[in-house]
């Protein structure tokens, strides 16, 4: 049975880190994207920290709350609108490598950036450092799970771009032309447990060498 409560509790806290590891996830391939020569997110003025002007109504938060809900707050999945034109780009496929890695880069350091504010809590009075403890849990799991699930070899995930920029222009073409299919592919596989049982071992290894690294635990 849903417990509402903890769902509500689980929203609250997971609200600021879910917002930061969606949209600084996109500013940092906008922001890439720029250096290789496409300025269109930052002539839209999205390459910035303030996530605000980045926030999708649909995919950075009603999307995000009906995954929550549906996985009883056990996963998050969700999408903004900074723009990236990848045949602006100086060696379109060539660069498309670093645009690509530059969000899951992006949440990497998210991860190490929560993993410090866990840390932090400990320093401070309680009333502070419970929140800030689950909060920092929270932040290191979304970020670590956006890696994984965007390391995914699948268009339009990032890792589809990866494979496509080093692959062989035939296949890469070949492998460009299930991008259409790529988001039904990922629901089938969210919604038959398929997608899960992928990402939770990875997750749990990215999150676990984190806290590791950092001394959490």
């Amino acid at each position: 049975m849903l417990d509402i409560n903890a769902l509500i509790q689980t929203i609250a806290i997971a609200a600021i880190p879910v917002i930061f590891a969606i949209t600084l996830h996109e500013v940092a391939h906008g922001y890439v994207a720029r250096y290789f020569g496409d300025p269109t997110a930052w002539q839209q003025g999205r390459i910035t920290l303030n996530p605000l002007p980045n926030i999708d109504p649909v995919g950075t938060v009603l999307i995000p709350l009906a995954v929550l809900l549906v996985s009883a707050g056990n996963f998050v999945f969700g999408y903004t609108n900074v723009p990236v034109d990848y045949t602006r780009l100086r060696q379109p496929k060539k660069d498309m490598l670093w645009v690509a890695v530059a969000g899951p880069a992006a949440n990497l350091v998210m991860a190490c950036f929560w993993a410090l504010m866990f840390k932090l809590s400990w320093y401070l009075t309680d009333f502070f450092a419970v929140p800030l403890a689950r909060m920092g849990e929270v932040g290191i799991k979304i970020n670590c799970l956006f890696m994984v699930l965007n390391l995914l070899p699948l268009l339009p995930l990032d890792g589809g771009r990866i494979a496509v920029s080093l692959l062989p222009n035939r296949l890469a073409w070949q492998v460009a032309r299930i991008e259409p299919w790529g988001f039904p592919i990922l629901l089938l596989l969210l919604f038959t447990g398929i997608l899960g049982s992928i990402l939770n071992p990875l997750v749990l290894f990215s999150a676990s060498a984190i806290e590791t690294i950092f001394g959490l635990y």
